[in-house]
């Protein structure tokens, strides 16, 4: 039996009574509803924030029937029913009308909607949204305060405008000032966005504010499960490749207990029935890519850093790292208890293959998807051990490069283009790029081969090859039965090019 895949939709009434697949989530639903509170969870775009907050609403509008058959159906007293003020601030149009203008007929709206006339001297946003609240506490009961994507109209503005960003920021802040003093009329506040970068500062005024996006009661509220990939779609992984669907699109963690698939790519893909990169296609990361390119920042796997870090959020001095965890491009792989350090990484296939190509071809400044093109031609070159095509397919993956580039960026083109590339290789092969001085350059493992790779730069491919012959790099994998491979290579600045490559097979 086909299912109805809900691709895209974020309304909880709409996906219920028009029998789309739902994932349960009203566990996580009950835990936050029933003990109510301020609550603020960041997740990556289109991990399923909207959907729980529209979940939310619709329980507390005691809408009994679209919850028949989930876990809190029985759980939760269908008698009684709570006002809603619930903004979304993805679709508020804050660009057309301004955010202060765009936040003012929205409440002017929901105003309405309740029958309330705002008094003549309420005129700021503040002053409604407060006055909103406590008119609707009197007469309906306490109110229920859903705020959906939060940061959006500081996000749009992201490495274009950075004083609209601040301005906007200041906005909100405003805004949310009321809530504090508001607690006696409130039965639940919850606020979602991508970042964490510009909480603190907005909602400083709310030191009463959960932030949940990293507690482990949590983990699982957006995203889907390993227990409910099986108890879901049982019958599609009888038919697709379960490794390849883990390998392309689970590896997310917020508490590296709990371990998720990006849903929107999940359901994606089981619609479609191809692996491919939905979810990055949704959303080309622009301003990452331009600010690793700024500060030549290419590696990405195993960066270390603290939660403090990652929490970080000056507009004026943007930190990669934590944006790019933030917005779910990094997610968290370990954690050192005693030195309280995480260390982050790609979480998938999906995200890593399509930011490197991405990365590297803003890097060559070349028409997009060719650098992944010279990447296929590496994989098949090694593949048949055709080595002596290897100079030209490197040579291309450089020529492109503006040459007022090189004089600028010389060495920092060089090692960025090469890191990239045998990154990128590694998406297809098991490839590996070292960084530690003493330890190869790159090691490419094949079905028949075992490839070890120096790279010099001014050097010679001979000095290069020797380097490998003479540390033994190749040793350790010499019982696997494989041709050993070393490759010496050098490029040379004043050329802009590889000028000699070195081979020579190792005896096992």
């Amino acid at each position: 039996m086909i299912q109805k895949y809900p691709v895209g939709i974020q309304d909880f009434e709409k996906l219920r009574r028009e029998n789309f697949l739902y994932v349960d989530k009203t566990d996580f639903v009950y835990q936050m509803a029933n003990i109510g509170g301020y609550y603020f969870l960041s997740r990556p775009r289109r991990f399923g924030k909207s959907l729980f907050i529209s979940t939310l609403e619709c329980l507390f509008l005691a809408k009994k029937e679209l919850f028949k058959g989930l876990f809190i159906e029985d759980k939760w007293n269908w008698e009684q029913t709570f006002p809603i003020i619930r903004i979304s601030f993805s679709n508020i149009s804050h660009k057309e009308k301004g955010l202060y203008r765009a936040i003012d007929e929205q409440l002017d709206n929901l105003a309405e909607g309740y029958g309330i006339v705002f008094r003549e001297k309420t005129i700021t946003i503040s002053g409604k949204f407060k006055e909103l609240i406590e008119k609707l506490a009197e007469t309906r009961g306490k109110v229920v305060v859903l705020i959906d994507e939060y940061d959006r109209p500081i996000i749009d503005y992201l490495g274009e405008d950075t004083a609209k960003a601040i301005e906007n920021r200041d906005i909100m802040k405003v805004f949310y000032s009321i809530l504090k003093d508001a607690d006696p009329h409130l039965k639940l506040v919850f606020i979602t966005g991508v970042s964490k970068f510009s909480r603190v500062s907005i909602f400083s005024d709310l030191n009463n504010l959960d932030d949940i996006t990293i507690d482990y009661r949590f983990a699982g509220c957006c995203g889907i499960t390993e227990q409910e990939l099986e108890n879901n779609f049982a019958e599609e992984l009888q038919i697709f490749d379960k490794q390849g669907i883990k390998e392309w699109y689970n590896g997310y963690s917020w508490d590296l207990e709990v371990s998720v698939y990006n849903p929107f790519s999940l359901l994606n893909f089981f619609t479609k029935k191809k692996f491919h990169n939905y979810w990055f296609d949704t959303g080309t990361p622009t301003f990452l890519i331009k600010l690793a390119k700024q500060i030549h920042l290419y590696d990405f796997e195993n960066k270390e850093t603290s939660l403090s870090h990652l929490n970080s959020y000056d507009l004026e001095r943007l930190e990669l790292i934590p944006l790019m965890f933030q917005t779910g491009y990094l997610t968290f792989k370990s954690y050192d208890e005693e030195g309280d350090i995480y260390t982050l990484g790609f979480p998938n296939k999906e995200v890593k293959k399509s930011y490197l190509e991405v990365l590297l071809d803003a890097v060559r400044e070349y028409p997009s998807d060719q650098g992944i093109v010279f990447v296929n031609e590496l994989r098949k070159t090694l593949l048949a051990g055709k080595i002596d095509k290897l100079e030209g397919i490197l040579n291309s993956l450089f020529k492109s490069l503006p040459y007022e580039l090189w004089q600028k960026e010389n060495e920092h083109f060089y090692h960025a283009i090469i890191h990239l590339a045998f990154t990128l290789l590694g998406v297809y092969v098991q490839s590996e790029v070292q960084t530690s001085d003493g330890r190869m350059d790159a090691l490419v493992r094949m079905k028949e081969y075992i490839y070890c790779f120096e790279f010099k730069l001014d050097g010679s491919a001979e000095e290069a090859l020797a380097q490998i012959k003479d540390k033994g790099y190749l040793q350790p994998f010499a019982q696997e039965g494989k041709k050993l491979v070393a490759v010496g290579i050098n490029f040379s600045t004043e050329k802009k090019k590889v000028e000699a490559l070195k081979w020579e097979e190792i005896d096992n």
